[in-house]
């Protein structure tokens, strides 16, 4: 299921920007542009689709870019790259109420990551949202390295469970309860599902 979809289509028409990430990153003041507009200095950024109604990291990698980008999509972007925790935070009337950070392997492709936890830390609503022209009670934030980079009008729904942590499964052969896990079958792009502490359906 494609939620984002869902918030697409209960925007307030002067707050569609929020999907497209290239405008996100620029009222950042992040160091970003779209294809075919030279990189500042060479070096590793981050390329990913401007929109993308699909989740999951999809054709988003690390490319190092010396100066020109005309080989890079039309719909992508560059952006400065981003080190340290990748956060994802649910803010229920602009308020925090729950945080993951994510692990992946470092050369892993960007899609597939390897454990989500639950966390107590909490980042505050980015100023950037609060301005907004429609009312929206649940919105989730990703985040590097305390570098908000991209907006959903939804919380997380790998959490639903009540559980405190989520570990993707990417093999049907992994797709089983186990003694300290229970599988859940949520299939998108190449997850087949999550390893979850706990229910509480």
């Amino acid at each position: 299921m494609i939620i984002d979809v869902e918030g697409w289509k209960n925007l307030h028409p002067a707050d569609y920007w929020i999907y497209d990430k290239l405008i996100v990153a620029r009222k950042l003041g992040h160091i970003c542009g779209p294809s075919g507009m030279e990189v500042p200095k060479p070096d590793i950024y981050c390329v990913r689709p401007i929109m993308n109604m699909h989740g999951m990291g999809i054709n988003a990698r690390f490319e190092h870019l010396d100066k020109d980008t005309a080989h890079l999509h039309p719909g992508e972007f560059w952006c400065e790259t981003f080190y340290g925790k990748h956060a994802s935070v649910d803010y229920l009337n602009q308020e925090p109420v729950l945080t993951v950070i994510g692990k992946r392997e470092t050369m892993a492709p960007m899609y597939k990551w390897d454990k989500w936890t639950k966390v107590d830390h909490f980042i505050e609503y980015p100023d950037v949202l609060r301005d907004l022209h429609g009312y929206y009670p649940k919105v989730n934030c990703e985040f590097i390295d305390g570098h908000l980079i991209e907006v959903h009008f939804r919380h997380n729904p790998d959490f639903a469970y009540g559980n405190t942590v989520a570990i993707p499964v990417w093999d049907e052969k992994d797709a089983h309860d186990t003694d300290e896990y229970t599988f859940v079958r949520d299939s998108d792009y190449k997850r087949i599902g999550f390893l979850v502490d706990k229910i509480n359906l």
